[in-house]
């Protein structure tokens, strides 16, 4: 799908990474993109506990280009992992749309690929089994997957716990498996739902510098959820920011940081702490409502 436009709610031209879009735009453009997520009025409630509906997000407009990073962020209970969830196609849209690559999202779509905080392994599965998992039911044939999942451990430092269990695995060791795994059937969607979050600060800084530089290489389109906004500066070509409940889309930050970046080096770029500044100054406002 293509013809996007460059707006408050997409992204915009500029210098970055090879095919992705990260500059910063003043009045109207006629740069087009080819859109991988469109939201377009979204707006979503749940029962609350005396039946009322408790609204959740309201008149949500994003546009997400193809190969694109963005990062979601916003106060806890804004609704980030629900916008999420209906962009996945694991909640139905009550109000407004929703398209992923020009179709309505699916439960079940081969092309998406997920990664969350805990990472879900097979404790009866090997590291290699567990990274060859999501293509042996993909139907990838054996030597193939092998060769594939083989490779990806190597990339995220596993290739001497190949044949190590998930039980004998630190924390860290288990999300490098996550990551190979999710990333094995070279998905066109990610969906990061703090994939990070349950790490100490020195492997949460390294996985994200891995993950980093292997998203590199894929042409995938990302969105992550996260609480941390070094975080989200470090990976994203857009933050989007989220008021409190219900969530609405407060402003979105262009990260006018050069690829490919050293998520361990940012902090000694000035326009790292400009950005990172402006974010929680608009994020604060939110979070004291």
């Amino acid at each position: 799908m293509s013809g996007g436009t460059v707006n408050g709610a997409g992204p915009t031209p500029g210098g970055g990474a090879p095919g992705r879009a990260v500059g910063s735009v003043t009045g109207a453009s006629a740069w087009t993109f080819d859109v991988a997520i469109s939201v377009q009025k979204l707006s979503h409630a749940f029962a609350g506990a005396d039946g009322r509906a408790a609204p959740v997000l309201r008149n949500i407009d994003l546009e997400v280009a193809k190969g694109e990073f963005i990062a979601i962020v916003g106060p806890s209970g804004c609704g980030k992992t629900t916008l999420m969830n209906l962009v996945a196609g694991l909640e139905p849209v009550q109000n407004g749309t929703v398209t992923v690559d020009g179709h309505t999202p699916r439960v079940g779509d081969r092309n998406v690929g997920y990664l969350f905080a805990r990472d879900a392994l097979l404790p009866w599965r090997t590291v290699l089994g567990n990274a060859e998992l999501a293509m042996e039911i993909g139907g990838v044939d054996k030597a193939e997957r092998k060769q594939r999942a083989m490779s990806l451990i190597a990339d995220v430092g596993l290739e001497h716990s190949t044949h190590a269990y998930p039980a004998q695995l630190s924390q860290g060791m288990r999300q490098r498996v996550a990551i190979a795994r999710t990333l094995a059937t070279t998905p066109d969607l990610l969906m990061l739902d703090e994939p990070f979050s349950a790490l100490d600060a020195q492997t949460k800084l390294l996985l994200q510098d891995t993950f980093a530089r292997l998203w590199a290489h894929l042409s995938s389109t990302v969105m992550l959820i996260t609480h941390d906004l070094s975080e989200a500066i470090g990976l994203a070509d857009r933050v989007v920011l989220m008021s409190a409940r219900p969530g609405k889309i407060k402003r979105v930050f262009t990260v006018e940081l050069p690829r490919p970046r050293s998520i361990i080096d940012l902090p000694s770029e000035p326009a790292y702490h400009r950005i990172s500044e402006e974010l929680w100054h608009e994020l604060r406002e939110e979070v004291t409502r």
